[in-house]
């Protein structure tokens, strides 16, 4: 099967925009800015001190121009992504994919989506006199911070995933995150890739410069239900029915549960990338046209999508390469910031095929957290990050609890978002039979009502992270499904750092 340019990307710009911001000169003191702030960085992490971001808050105050000046140097430029649910894996998946094309990535670790985490990361990798050894870089951004980010450093490419109620004392109304995203594809110089079946996201095309290419990822229509807008939602969702497409890529066309509105928008729309059929650790893409499918390590269903949007931004960088080793003087510009075998890597990216693309993508593993599976003792623990009803429903519908021990953890610290009302949207009936074994965190009791009106039981309730998550571990179950926010996640990990082995998340203490 050939694979094509497709008809989806509505093209402004056949060549490189010219409009990309030049690389800005160092300032008297630039050149002691990475030997500064890796010494930040070692005392901090000597005295146990500031946190992961804090060099990079320190650096933003010493030479406000040092990400500007990293990131413009590197030869394919910078990938953002950005959205409410899915960042994370999403960016992993792209890194990963580009690596095993062969380009040379830098990414920032889980956790570090501001722009100081940013400049921390970027003070881990460049060498002493400021060089950054990487081709493209693939970077999470938060999505007010993405806002302050873009001021710095133009994207070449972006990602815009969805808009959710999420973190409702930070961003209000969820018009107001989309807002904050359109500054994002105002500010990208090459390609704008958007979310098809969210309207708020699709309708960001109308603020894409001229000159910058725009294309879509999105969903057939038969699993458009699975995977619902937050103007869609309801508590009556059906989540069983949503688990049972994980174990069958046909929908069952006698299914009870009322589809949910057409998204006639999206049907308007042509997406260069649509995922088709989803099974267990499976998924079915079209591309260009053609069908293709894929084994993925990913957990969750909602990941599936995510691979969709990852393939999506990989097959638009891969674009660029092409014309940018048609284009002479775009290919002594790249060559200029390079670093050695960056022609023979840049061919290497350029002429990967799409079935090179899914074998790549079939090699990402999970990110911290969503969907890790951490081995204690004689159990599985599997860690699930919710943060939104859409995200906590699709997570329900992934990991089916039967024959697993289920303990939910909810915080409501600054980076949970302080209004957690949005855990009535979410349906937990789904557990009904089964029940949770435990709840905990800042708002344990909190949860547990909101239980009670489900008519879930839950054997205990016990707010303090590390005691609770002992009497859970007791329990003989082999499987086990812990729910957390953000800085609960944080606490768990911690906690079962000090009984197993777990990986470093790179998001300091």
């Amino acid at each position: 099967m050939q694979d094509s340019t497709p008809e989806s990307a509505t093209t402004q710009a056949s060549t490189p925009a010219a409009t990309e911001q030049p690389v800005p000169t160092r300032n008297w003191h630039s050149f002691a800015t990475p030997a500064i702030g890796k010494a930040v960085r070692w005392a901090a992490r000597v005295t146990r001190h500031g946190g992961s971001a804090f060099p990079g808050k320190v650096i933003e105050r010493l030479d406000p121009g040092f990400l500007r000046r990293t990131l413009g140097r590197l030869p394919l430029g910078v990938v953002l992504v950005s959205g409410t649910n899915g960042k994370t894996t999403t960016t992993r998946m792209v890194a990963s994919m580009l690596s095993d094309l062969g380009l040379k990535v830098f990414t920032n670790p889980t956790g570090s989506n501001f722009t100081r985490g940013v400049v921390s990361a970027l003070l881990n990798e460049v060498t002493l006199n400021g060089h950054l050894d990487a081709d493209i870089a693939v970077l999470e951004l938060d999505e007010a911070y993405a806002v302050h980010f873009v001021h710095q450093v133009k994207p070449r490419y972006a990602l815009l995933l969805n808009v959710m109620r999420d973190q409702l004392d930070r961003f209000g109304e969820i018009d107001n995150t989309a807002r904050l995203l359109g500054h994002v594809a105002s500010a990208t110089t090459r390609e704008v890739v958007l979310n098809r079946e969210d309207p708020r996201i699709s309708a960001l095309a109308e603020l894409v410069p001229d000159g910058t290419k725009t294309s879509f990822f999105g969903l057939s229509q038969d699993l458009r239900k699975f995977f619902p807008t937050d103007d869609d939602m309801a508590t009556t969702l059906d989540v069983q029915l949503a688990s049972e497409v994980l174990a069958d890529t046909e929908a069952d066309a006698d299914s009870t549960a009322e589809p949910l509105p057409a998204n006639a928008h999206a049907d308007c729309l042509a997406a260069d990338v649509t995922l088709t059929a989803v099974g267990d650790h499976e998924a079915q893409f079209c591309v260009a046209n053609n069908d293709y499918s894929t084994q993925v390590q990913l957990e969750g269903v909602y990941n599936l999508y995510n691979s969709a949007a990852a393939l999506g931004v990989v097959r638009a960088v891969q674009r660029d390469a092409k014309a940018a080793l048609a284009d002479a003087p775009t290919f002594r510009r790249m060559q200029r910031f390079g670093s050695a075998g960056l022609p023979e890597r840049l061919a290497h990216f350029a002429n990967a095929s799409i079935d090179d693309q899914l074998s790549a993508l079939a090699q990402v593993t999970p990110a911290f957290g969503r969907g890790e599976r951490i081995t204690v003792g004689n159990s599985v623990v599997e860690l699930l990050l919710v943060k939104n009803p859409m995200g906590f429903r699709l997570s329900l519908a992934s990991f089916p609890p039967e024959n697993a021990d289920t303990m939910i953890v909810i915080n409501d610290q600054y980076a949970d978002g302080r209004d957690m009302s949005w855990l009535w949207d979410v349906d937990f009936t789904s557990l009904k039979e089964t029940g949770v074994a435990m709840v905990s965190g800042v708002r344990a009791w909190d949860m547990a009502l909101r239980l009670d009106y489900d008519d879930v039981p839950h054997a205990a309730v016990e707010p303090d992270i590390e005691t609770a998550l002992e009497q859970f571990l007791r329990n003989p179950a082999p499987v086990k499904h812990i729910y957390c926010t953000y800085t609960s996640m944080l606490a768990v990990r911690a906690a079962l750092a000090r009984v197993t082995e777990v990986s470093d998340a790179g998001v300091g203490r």
